[in-house]
């Protein structure tokens, strides 16, 4: 490969193909992050080969001690990246020769690089389904504490973004409980169905050597063993349930990072972001931008792109292992990143955020957002059918709108002359306090239910 045909990038690549190969073939950049589980994964096949009577037990005791030498130094940052041993699994494997000698050619006994790198895989994947599910559980604390501190807090509830009827700002705060936890439910399923260990499948069809699978998934933490060769080395279902889940969880973030957005804007004046969560501006110096809430807006379309990455990597492959497999870890290493930036971020900012209780309530006012509550009560009360309830109720909201008053701001004889049938006992239900104090049904916004939501949830945490 001459520098003329490939002028563009000829200088990085001097050596031709060869150094071309080498650059795209290594992913040690990217897999020496799974070093504890390779560790790991080779310290609990060796202890099956010993048990089984594969290696002697010289071997395994200069093997382990070996390994847990490796694992030292990388503890204390002594991996050097060498592209010519392109993976995790040979870095470890060189090291474990230059401290054992040749007794470290035995460790790949009965495996493949193709089982181990998906035990590795699937190890590391549990663990940040488990990460996940701690983070989200910060985060609806945080949730549950702001609900109860405004259990009773009155705002306006929206539909198209138009006031629509009074609710608790402790009842909204609880529907990103509700949407959070699913998120909990999402990553513990995923867990439930990695939790098998594809160690001893070896390349595709499993190995003539006498060894104990259900040895080495328990050693790892695994409830058992994988039960086909084939689908363990070429599985990445964990993978991608992992990014689907991620990805719900980006969307609920981004949707509550939105509202923190539009609440934080001045027409609207309902929360306060802390400066920690915000920065100002290089020229308008009036400026607090809600920079954190914007970013994990941002950051929740990566999350969709790393599923939809890895979906079209996976979907053309025939069985068993390809290797545009090694591109797994790419996404599903950059989209872990992010989701443990995005919920320490929300979460920081639920803890912190000022609501602004006066302004909450004036724009519960608005709208005409007790409507649905005069309906309702000529229905109750007056025994109206609900359409020709909605048509008075109508005919009620254009008289207050000429008047330049809300709903309550009509007289008794305004509203009897709209209907007879409306008395002044319809007080009990005009007031935004009254309309959502009747919200009593189970899930409603009843300052009662929301507090009986809360512990519930408390409890399920």
């Amino acid at each position: 490969m001459s520098s003329e045909t490939n002028s563009m990038w000829g200088g990085r690549f001097g050596a031709g193909p060869s150094a071309v190969m080498r650059e795209i073939n290594a992913s040690i950049a990217i897999d020496k992050r799974l070093w504890r589980q390779d560790i790991a994964g080779s310290r609990a096949h060796v202890a099956m080969l010993g048990a089984t009577g594969i290696l002697n037990a010289e071997d395994v005791a200069a093997i382990d001690a070996g390994l847990q030498q490796v694992a030292a130094e990388y503890e204390a940052g002594g991996l050097v990246e060498d592209a010519a041993l392109e993976d995790i699994h040979m870095h470890v494997e060189t090291r474990l020769r230059a401290i054992i000698g040749p007794a470290a050619g035995r460790l790949h006994t009965a495996r493949s690089r193709n089982d181990q790198v998906a035990v590795d895989f699937r190890l590391w994947t549990k663990a940040a389904c488990a990460e996940a599910d701690a983070a989200l559980k910060g985060l609806i604390t945080a949730l549950l504490a702001r609900a109860e501190e405004h259990a009773d807090t009155i705002m306006p509830g929206f539909t198209h973004l138009q006031v629509a009827q009074p609710v608790t700002l402790g009842h909204h705060l609880m529907a990103y409980v509700e949407m959070f936890g699913r998120d909990r439910g999402r990553f513990a399923d995923a867990a439930q169905r990695m939790d098998e260990s594809p160690l001893g499948a070896a390349a595709l069809a499993g190995t003539s050597f006498p060894i104990d699978r259900q040895m080495t998934a328990s050693a790892l933490g695994f409830a058992g063993p994988t039960r086909n060769s084939l689908d363990s080395v070429s599985d990445r279902d964990f993978a991608l349930e992992y990014l689907a889940a991620t990805h719900m969880t980006g969307l609920h973030l981004s949707r509550l990072a939105e509202e923190i957005i539009i609440w934080a804007s001045q027409p609207y004046g309902f929360i306060t972001l802390p400066d920690a969560w915000s920065t100002g501006s290089s020229i308008m110096p009036q400026k607090r931008n809600p920079d954190a809430a914007e970013l994990v807006r941002a950051k929740s379309g990566a999350f969709l792109a790393a599923y939809t990455r890895l979906s079209v990597v996976m979907k053309g492959l025939p069985l068993a292992y390809s290797k545009d497999m090694q591109d797994d870890k790419v996404t599903v290493f950059a989209a872990y990143d992010d989701l443990g930036l995005c919920l320490a971020a929300m979460t920081g900012m639920m803890e912190t955020i000022s609501f602004n209780p006066a302004k909450l309530r004036q724009a519960a006012n608005s709208g005409f957002s007790t409507a649905t509550d005069l309906a309702d009560w000529l229905v109750r009360v007056a025994g109206v059918p609900f359409r020709e309830a909605h048509e008075i109720t109508g005919n009620c909201v254009k008289a207050a709108e000429a008047k330049g008053s809300d709903l309550n701001g009509l007289t008794d004889a305004e509203l009897a002359a709209i209907d007879a049938r409306i008395t002044p006992a319809v007080r009990d239900v005009l007031s935004v306090e009254a309309s959502v104090a009747s919200r009593t049904s189970f899930g409603g916004t009843a300052p009662a239910n929301v507090r009986a939501a809360i512990t519930a949830a408390r409890a399920r945490l």
